[in-house]
Protein backbone atom coordinates (compact mmCIF):
# COMPACT_ATOMS: atom_id res chain seq x y z
CA UNK A 1 0.00 0.00 0.00
CA UNK A 2 1.35 3.73 -1.01
CA UNK A 3 1.06 6.08 1.86
CA UNK A 4 0.36 9.79 1.22
CA UNK A 5 2.93 11.44 2.93
CA UNK A 6 1.73 14.61 2.14
CA UNK A 7 -1.64 14.00 3.90
CA UNK A 8 -0.14 12.55 6.64
CA UNK A 9 2.41 15.38 7.33
CA UNK A 10 -0.50 17.77 6.87
CA UNK A 11 -2.56 15.16 9.02
CA UNK A 12 0.38 15.84 11.75
CA UNK A 13 0.97 19.51 11.69
CA UNK A 14 -3.19 19.37 12.85
CA UNK A 15 -2.69 16.98 15.61
CA UNK A 16 0.06 18.84 16.69
CA UNK A 17 -1.07 22.38 16.83
CA UNK A 18 -4.72 21.57 18.24
CA UNK A 19 -2.39 19.45 21.23
CA UNK A 20 -0.28 22.67 21.79
CA UNK A 21 -3.42 24.52 21.84
CA UNK A 22 -4.61 22.31 24.30
CA UNK A 23 -1.62 22.93 26.70
CA UNK A 24 -1.56 26.08 26.16
CA UNK A 25 -4.80 27.19 27.19
CA UNK A 26 -4.65 25.05 30.31
CA UNK A 27 -1.25 25.66 31.20
CA UNK A 28 -1.98 27.12 34.26
CA UNK A 29 -5.21 25.05 35.15
CA UNK A 30 -4.90 22.81 38.57
CA UNK A 31 -2.93 19.45 36.96
CA UNK A 32 -2.83 15.89 38.61
CA UNK A 33 0.69 14.55 39.14
CA UNK A 34 1.65 11.23 39.49
CA UNK A 35 5.26 9.53 39.40
CA UNK A 36 6.50 6.44 37.68
CA UNK A 37 9.59 5.03 37.92
CA UNK A 38 10.78 6.90 40.77
CA UNK A 39 9.72 10.58 42.36
CA UNK A 40 11.53 12.69 40.11
CA UNK A 41 9.87 11.10 37.27
CA UNK A 42 7.01 12.71 36.82
CA UNK A 43 3.87 12.19 34.76
CA UNK A 44 0.23 14.69 34.46
CA UNK A 45 -2.85 14.10 33.76
CA UNK A 46 -2.25 16.18 30.55
CA UNK A 47 0.41 14.13 29.11
CA UNK A 48 -1.94 11.28 29.45
CA UNK A 49 -4.74 13.04 27.90
CA UNK A 50 -2.72 14.33 24.67
CA UNK A 51 -1.61 11.26 24.08
CA UNK A 52 -4.88 9.54 24.19
CA UNK A 53 -6.02 12.59 21.84
CA UNK A 54 -3.27 11.74 19.42
CA UNK A 55 -4.54 7.75 19.59
CA UNK A 56 -7.94 8.30 18.90
CA UNK A 57 -7.47 10.62 16.26
CA UNK A 58 -4.58 8.62 13.99
CA UNK A 59 -6.89 5.33 14.61
CA UNK A 60 -9.70 7.21 13.23
CA UNK A 61 -7.87 8.40 9.95
CA UNK A 62 -5.39 5.48 9.81
CA UNK A 63 -6.65 1.97 11.31
CA UNK A 64 -3.39 0.27 9.97
CA UNK A 65 -0.88 2.62 11.62
CA UNK A 66 0.37 2.44 15.43
CA UNK A 67 1.40 4.21 17.69
CA UNK A 68 4.40 4.32 20.05
CA UNK A 69 4.01 6.53 23.75
CA UNK A 70 5.58 7.14 26.55
CA UNK A 71 2.49 6.86 28.46
CA UNK A 72 0.98 3.32 27.19
CA UNK A 73 -1.64 4.63 26.27
CA UNK A 74 -1.31 2.92 22.53
CA UNK A 75 -0.06 0.07 21.29
CA UNK A 76 2.36 -2.31 22.24
CA UNK A 77 4.58 -3.43 20.04
CA UNK A 78 7.45 -5.82 19.59
CA UNK A 79 8.33 -5.07 16.37
CA UNK A 80 8.23 -2.26 13.69
CA UNK A 81 6.50 -3.38 10.57
CA UNK A 82 4.11 -0.68 8.86
CA UNK A 83 4.14 2.88 9.91
CA UNK A 84 4.62 3.48 13.59
CA UNK A 85 4.17 6.66 15.09
CA UNK A 86 6.34 7.63 17.94
CA UNK A 87 5.18 9.89 20.36
CA UNK A 88 5.71 11.84 23.41
CA UNK A 89 2.89 14.29 24.73
CA UNK A 90 5.40 16.10 26.94
CA UNK A 91 8.95 15.84 27.00
CA UNK A 92 9.98 17.80 29.42
CA UNK A 93 7.44 17.07 31.70
CA UNK A 94 9.28 18.53 35.39
CA UNK A 95 10.03 21.58 33.35
CA UNK A 96 6.17 21.63 32.29
CA UNK A 97 5.32 21.16 36.28
CA UNK A 98 7.76 23.51 37.42
CA UNK A 99 8.85 26.10 34.78
CA UNK A 100 6.14 26.46 32.03
CA UNK A 101 8.62 26.20 29.86
CA UNK A 102 11.42 24.30 28.19
CA UNK A 103 9.08 21.21 27.23
CA UNK A 104 8.12 19.68 23.93
CA UNK A 105 5.77 17.66 21.91
CA UNK A 106 8.24 14.89 19.97
CA UNK A 107 6.65 12.97 17.31
CA UNK A 108 8.40 10.75 14.73
CA UNK A 109 6.88 8.88 12.13
CA UNK A 110 8.54 5.41 10.51
CA UNK A 111 7.71 3.44 8.16
CA UNK A 112 9.12 0.02 8.44
CA UNK A 113 11.51 1.11 11.05
CA UNK A 114 13.44 4.01 8.99
CA UNK A 115 12.44 7.71 10.17
CA UNK A 116 10.27 9.83 7.50
CA UNK A 117 9.45 12.43 9.59
CA UNK A 118 10.47 14.29 12.80
CA UNK A 119 8.76 17.09 14.39
CA UNK A 120 9.62 18.85 17.71
CA UNK A 121 6.94 21.14 18.63
CA UNK A 122 8.54 23.93 21.81
CA UNK A 123 4.66 24.94 22.28
CA UNK A 124 5.89 27.94 24.74
CA UNK A 125 8.35 29.10 21.77
CA UNK A 126 5.63 28.22 19.22
CA UNK A 127 9.08 26.58 17.21
CA UNK A 128 7.91 24.45 15.37
CA UNK A 129 11.08 21.52 13.58
CA UNK A 130 10.29 19.68 11.20
CA UNK A 131 12.64 17.19 8.97
CA UNK A 132 11.26 14.78 6.10
CA UNK A 133 13.58 12.31 5.05
CA UNK A 134 15.57 12.94 2.11
CA UNK A 135 13.93 16.77 1.79
CA UNK A 136 16.00 19.02 5.02
CA UNK A 137 14.74 20.21 7.78
CA UNK A 138 13.26 23.21 8.44
CA UNK A 139 12.06 25.38 11.55
CA UNK A 140 8.78 27.33 10.97
CA UNK A 141 9.06 26.48 7.63
CA UNK A 142 12.40 28.25 7.25
CA UNK A 143 14.93 25.80 5.89
CA UNK A 144 17.88 24.92 8.15
CA UNK A 145 21.30 24.96 7.34
CA UNK A 146 23.45 21.84 7.36
CA UNK A 147 25.70 21.60 10.41
CA UNK A 148 29.47 23.35 10.35
CA UNK A 149 32.30 21.63 11.28
CA UNK A 150 33.47 22.80 14.91
CA UNK A 151 35.95 21.90 17.21
CA UNK A 152 35.57 20.31 20.77
CA UNK A 153 37.33 23.65 22.58
CA UNK A 154 34.33 25.84 21.08
CA UNK A 155 31.71 23.18 21.24
CA UNK A 156 28.84 23.76 24.01
CA UNK A 157 27.58 20.24 25.00
CA UNK A 158 24.40 19.31 26.62
CA UNK A 159 25.14 17.22 29.73
CA UNK A 160 23.30 16.59 32.82
CA UNK A 161 25.47 17.69 35.87
CA UNK A 162 24.20 14.34 37.86
CA UNK A 163 26.79 12.43 35.06
CA UNK A 164 29.59 14.48 36.49
CA UNK A 165 29.34 13.01 39.42
CA UNK A 166 29.94 9.41 40.32
CA UNK A 167 27.37 6.96 38.96
CA UNK A 168 26.89 3.90 37.71
CA UNK A 169 26.45 4.16 33.98
CA UNK A 170 29.34 7.09 33.06
CA UNK A 171 32.92 7.66 33.93
CA UNK A 172 32.51 11.28 35.96
CA UNK A 173 35.81 12.32 35.73
CA UNK A 174 36.86 11.63 31.92
CA UNK A 175 33.23 13.91 32.09
CA UNK A 176 34.67 16.34 33.84
CA UNK A 177 37.94 16.51 31.82
CA UNK A 178 35.43 17.39 28.93
CA UNK A 179 33.35 19.98 30.79
CA UNK A 180 36.83 21.79 31.55
CA UNK A 181 38.01 21.25 28.01
CA UNK A 182 35.28 22.68 25.88
CA UNK A 183 33.55 25.97 26.00
CA UNK A 184 30.50 25.06 27.77
CA UNK A 185 27.68 22.60 29.35
CA UNK A 186 24.04 23.17 29.27
CA UNK A 187 21.41 21.19 30.33
CA UNK A 188 17.56 22.02 29.51
CA UNK A 189 15.48 18.99 30.71
CA UNK A 190 14.07 17.51 27.86
CA UNK A 191 15.68 15.37 24.99
CA UNK A 192 13.80 16.52 22.37
CA UNK A 193 14.38 20.54 22.51
CA UNK A 194 18.38 19.33 23.31
CA UNK A 195 18.14 17.26 20.23
CA UNK A 196 17.07 19.87 17.83
CA UNK A 197 19.45 22.64 19.94
CA UNK A 198 22.12 19.96 18.46
CA UNK A 199 20.38 20.29 15.12
CA UNK A 200 20.30 23.91 14.56
CA UNK A 201 23.87 24.12 16.03
CA UNK A 202 22.76 25.90 19.09
CA UNK A 203 24.50 23.44 21.18
CA UNK A 204 27.00 20.67 19.60
CA UNK A 205 26.43 17.76 21.52
CA UNK A 206 23.89 16.06 23.97
CA UNK A 207 25.15 13.14 26.33
CA UNK A 208 23.12 11.11 27.91
CA UNK A 209 23.24 7.23 29.44
CA UNK A 210 19.95 6.64 28.93
CA UNK A 211 16.44 7.65 26.87
CA UNK A 212 13.51 6.13 25.44
CA UNK A 213 12.67 5.70 22.03
CA UNK A 214 9.71 8.39 22.15
CA UNK A 215 12.40 10.40 23.33
CA UNK A 216 14.98 10.44 20.34
CA UNK A 217 12.73 9.17 17.82
CA UNK A 218 11.77 12.66 16.18
CA UNK A 219 14.97 14.19 16.86
CA UNK A 220 17.14 11.43 15.55
CA UNK A 221 15.46 12.13 11.75
CA UNK A 222 16.01 16.12 12.22
CA UNK A 223 19.90 15.94 13.21
CA UNK A 224 20.60 13.34 11.05
CA UNK A 225 18.67 15.39 8.04
CA UNK A 226 21.50 18.02 8.95
CA UNK A 227 24.37 15.98 9.07
CA UNK A 228 24.30 15.14 12.68
CA UNK A 229 24.95 11.78 14.22
CA UNK A 230 22.85 9.90 16.88
CA UNK A 231 24.47 6.68 18.14
CA UNK A 232 24.49 5.05 21.14
CA UNK A 233 27.12 5.50 23.79
CA UNK A 234 29.53 2.66 22.55
CA UNK A 235 28.28 3.70 18.80
CA UNK A 236 26.15 1.75 17.69
CA UNK A 237 22.34 2.54 15.99
CA UNK A 238 19.64 3.56 18.02
CA UNK A 239 16.73 1.30 18.00
CA UNK A 240 13.17 2.62 18.08
CA UNK A 241 11.81 0.22 20.28
CA UNK A 242 14.48 -0.03 23.15
CA UNK A 243 15.46 2.09 25.89
CA UNK A 244 19.50 2.73 25.13
CA UNK A 245 22.34 5.37 25.62
CA UNK A 246 22.29 7.94 23.29
CA UNK A 247 24.82 10.68 21.68
CA UNK A 248 23.78 13.31 19.77
CA UNK A 249 26.74 15.19 17.60
CA UNK A 250 27.72 17.47 15.07
CA UNK A 251 29.95 15.20 13.39
CA UNK A 252 32.99 17.06 13.64
CA UNK A 253 33.43 16.13 17.54
CA UNK A 254 31.49 12.92 17.84
CA UNK A 255 34.65 10.33 17.28
CA UNK A 256 36.91 12.51 19.78
CA UNK A 257 34.27 12.23 22.15
CA UNK A 258 33.69 8.70 22.33
CA UNK A 259 37.42 7.85 21.82
CA UNK A 260 38.84 10.20 24.31
CA UNK A 261 35.42 11.25 26.81
CA UNK A 262 32.95 8.56 27.13
CA UNK A 263 33.01 5.73 29.11
CA UNK A 264 30.14 3.99 29.07
CA UNK A 265 28.77 1.22 31.73
CA UNK A 266 26.06 -0.75 29.99
CA UNK A 267 23.49 -1.72 32.55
Amino acid sequence: MNEDWIEIEQFARKLLFEAAGNIKTSLYDSITINTKSNENDLVTNKDEEIEKFFYKEIKSKYPNHFLLGEEGKGDELNKVNGIVWILDPIDGTMNFVHQKRNFAISLGIYENGIGKMGFIFDVIHNELYFAKKGEGAFLNDKKIEPLKEVVLEEAIIAINAIWLTKNRYLNHEKLGSLVRKIRGSRSYGSAAIEMVYVATGRIDAYITPRLSPWDFAAGKIIVEELGGLCTTLTNEELSILNKSSVLVSNSSIQKELLTNYIEFFPK
